[in-house]
């Protein structure tokens, strides 16, 4: 799974497998096998883990004059609840914000944009999209 270093190497400081969290490493490989669901789809990955100040997008996709930002959520149990519970009011108003500032750098006049939620539980893949709507006019 970590064949792609190219990835590794544009996003990350350290090599995720040297990590000592697993819950880190985990969440790594989610949005590794995420972003291969949009590539399958015929998406254009363009930035994984876009940060503006304390915000972050896990994955920023376009297919045409889509673009898409995708909130990657990945659980082993439902002990703490399912995944797609976790991208709550609070976390999508940090996508948002963070979507905010990538569409004022790089949108396109016609340009579009959806908010997606795309879950990996027990090796499942749940791709929820137009999971939530921001409050813009």
């Amino acid at each position: 799974m970590w064949a792609a270093g190219l990835y590794l190497a544009r996003v990350f400081k350290s090599d995720p497998a040297t990590w000592k969290d697993p819950r880190h490493r985990a969440g790594v490989a989610a949005e590794y096998v995420a972003a291969e669901a949009l590539r399958l789809q015929g998406y254009q990955v363009l930035e994984q883990r876009f940060r503006y100040r304390r915000s972050d997008v896990d994955l920023v996709a376009r297919r045409g004059s889509l673009v898409v930002f995708v909130e990657v959520k990945s659980r082993t149990d439902d002990r703490f609840g399912a995944a797609l519970e976790a991208v709550t009011a609070r976390k999508q108003a940090k996508v948002v914000k963070a979507a905010s500032v990538w569409l004022s750098r790089h949108a396109r006049p016609a340009d579009a944009a959806r908010f997606d939620v795309i879950t990996v539980e027990d090796g499942h893949v749940e791709w929820v999209q137009d999971a939530f709507r921001p409050g813009w006019r």
